[in-house]
């Protein structure tokens, strides 16, 4: 059964923007996300939440919310980042299962917009950017072990995000790494917006990876900004920030089509609708109840 949640991000809590200014209040989070319909929030920044499994279980039960992952930057092309990502990772799992989340997924991704050239030139890369044979290589052994390592401290299993301003964005990207990597350890987090952004097209990625497909992230993706973006050689937060991912339907991606290949593959996990703004923009909790009905509209 396909349950419907939300995340902090929306709310500007941004991991890339740790930081950077004033954010919602955790609290008030928690109750717009159940005011305005859904079952679940994801994690968001660590510490956001209660990092205590009873407090974390009590407040979400309150309201009547499960959690359904957590997103966990690592930034995998770093041999030297690889244990700290591992201990951050299991950590992380750890506070899901204990308090009680254990259907939820671990979202790994790399540790985007802190590559200059990858952030400068999200939506815009060229098979010159990705990386090598031998660094594919590297990338997804550590995106298995810290998997493996999840796994077995928690049982949780590992989706892989796709991001903008990270080392995997396109589609030829996500193949590379999921060529790489064994089927039952590392699933896919497709995520609409940052794959349209990227130059992808969700339900060829749903086709291609059904199996694998354990979270989805529902988000839009504004055709003109993103030709603005494209045209003006914006860089990844500057993008974010002139509004790239729009209220769900207002944007480029075919959510009905989406919809439909989710449903002919018999796809049953969590879809999150997100979207992302910089701390302190937007409408946040008007935003969440329009895409809330968005989907409800779809039908789910």
């Amino acid at each position: 059964m396909i349950r419907i949640a939300n995340a902090p991000c929306s709310w500007g809590v941004l991991e890339f923007e740790s930081g950077a200014g004033a954010t919602a209040d955790a609290s008030r989070v928690l109750d717009e996300i159940a005011a305005t319909g859904y079952a679940g929030t994801e994690l968001g920044e660590w510490e956001f939440f209660p990092t205590d499994a009873g407090v974390l279980a009590a407040d979400l039960a309150r309201r009547g919310l499960s959690l359904a992952g957590a997103f966990v930057p690592i930034a995998l092309t770093r041999s030297d980042a690889l244990n700290e990502g591992i201990e951050r990772a299991v950590r992380t799992a750890r506070l899901l299962a204990d308090a009680g989340a254990g259907d939820a997924s671990i979202i790994l991704s790399d540790d985007n917009a802190t590559v200059p050239d990858r952030t400068t030139r999200a939506g815009r890369i060229r098979p010159e950017d990705s990386l090598r044979a031998s660094e594919w290589d590297a990338f997804a052994d550590r995106a298995s072990r810290i998997a493996a390592a999840v796994r077995a401290a928690s049982g949780l299993r590992t989706a892989f995000h796709h991001h903008c301003a990270g080392f995997v964005e396109t589609p030829n990207e996500i193949d590379a790494l999921l060529s790489r990597t064994e089927p039952a350890l590392l699933g896919l987090c497709l995520d609409t917006g940052h794959l349209t952004y990227g130059g992808g097209d969700p339900v060829a990625v749903i086709d291609a990876y059904a199996e694998r497909l354990w979270h989805v992230h529902a988000k839009d993706c504004d055709s003109a900004i993103l030709d603005r973006a494209r045209r003006e050689g914006w860089d990844y937060h500057t993008a974010v920030r002139h509004g790239i991912f729009c209220e769900l339907g207002r944007g480029m991606v075919a959510f009905d089509h989406v919809r439909d290949a989710l449903r002919r593959h018999g796809y049953s996990g969590w879809i999150v609708a997100e979207q992302d703004v910089l701390p302190g923009m937007g409408t946040p909790a008007a935003s969440a109840r329009r895409n809330r009905d968005y989907l409800r509209q779809l039908g789910f």
